[in-house]
């Protein structure tokens, strides 16, 4: 029987350190781009892309997400009784498109443990991992490319990025093969992969981003892996593990990737996605030609 994927896992169990103050009491998740939590823009691409679970593995204040997510009375009447349908509606939209289960990971042990720790919401089925500090503006959903790329391979597959220079280092990369032409020359079988190589030792500049399609064999590997730098369960080294037991593939997604968990990417995503809303585009754009830089 082929596998289908219907879940979609989103660790978002860290302290997001990065934005402090700005987190020491609100998830980063929950940081605004432009006037969406960030979290938001995954969970709409997982819908896009055919999951109807949401799984969001959360930890110690983190509150604010499942309240996102959920009903909320009160603002509603308060809305109806005011005449504020377009508000409203933007407001149940948010508790009516999905069905969220939360998983608490109560020590943070790492992305792979944060993985972990969703097997038995999961099951025995593939599904989707995403992270939601990166945020992909695409035609096609990036979710969605992968699940095509999935359905023919039918093995798990990582969103892949091409990054030059020494930036590399700051991610994991990927030692490829040429795979199927069928995807426009996009679709690398993964030999190796590296977690954050000097720019020497790198063996491709296929980086890793987040977004990943998996097996469920992923968890018996991930339930054999050690804990390591920093007493955790590192996602690469169960991913290395799955490729001595399973064939694995990088695809080098359409679209452009913002980096939410840094200060910079933030910024930036916010003016480009500021940009192309019709209430806010013009007048953004008159104001930064305004300011003369």
């Amino acid at each position: 029987m082929r596998m289908k994927v219907r879940k979609a896992v989103f660790p978002a169990a860290g302290l997001g350190t990065r934005f402090l103050p700005a987190t020491k009491a609100q998830p980063k998740e929950m940081l605004p781009l432009v006037d969406k939590p960030i979290i938001q823009y995954g969970v709409e691409e997982a819908l896009a892309a055919g999951c109807d679970q949401i799984i969001i593995v959360t930890g110690r204040g983190k509150q604010a997400i499942e309240d996102h997510f959920d009903v909320s009375y009160e603002l509603e009447r308060m809305l109806e009784d005011r005449g504020k349908t377009d508000l409203l509606e933007i407001v149940r939209h948010i508790s009516d498109m999905i069905h969220v289960a939360y998983v608490r990971q109560k020590e943070a042990m790492g992305l792979g443990h944060a993985v972990l720790t969703a097997r038995e919401l999961v099951g025995d089925e593939a599904f989707a991992v995403l992270l939601a500090d990166d945020v992909i503006d695409a035609e096609v959903p990036c979710l969605k490319q992968m699940m095509e790329v999935f359905d023919y391979t039918q093995c798990s597959v990582l969103a892949t990025q091409v990054i030059e220079g020494a930036a590399i280092s700051s991610y994991g990369v990927l030692k490829t093969k040429p795979a199927d032409g069928k995807f426009d020359g996009r679709l690398f079988e993964i030999v190796d992969m590296v977690e954050k190589p000097k720019l020497a030792d790198a063996p491709s500049n296929l980086a890793v981003i987040g977004r990943y399609i998996l097996t469920p064999t992923v968890f018996e590997t991930l339930a054999e892996i050690k804990a390591g730098v920093g007493g955790e369960l590192q996602l690469t080294d169960g991913l290395r593990m799955l490729l001595q037991k399973e064939k694995m593939y990088g695809y080098v997604f359409k679209g452009k990737r913002h980096d939410t968990g840094d200060k910079l990417g933030f910024l930036k995503a916010t003016v480009e996605f500021a940009l192309k809303r019709p209430d806010l585009g013009e007048p953004l754009r008159k104001y930064l030609k305004d300011l003369k830089l």
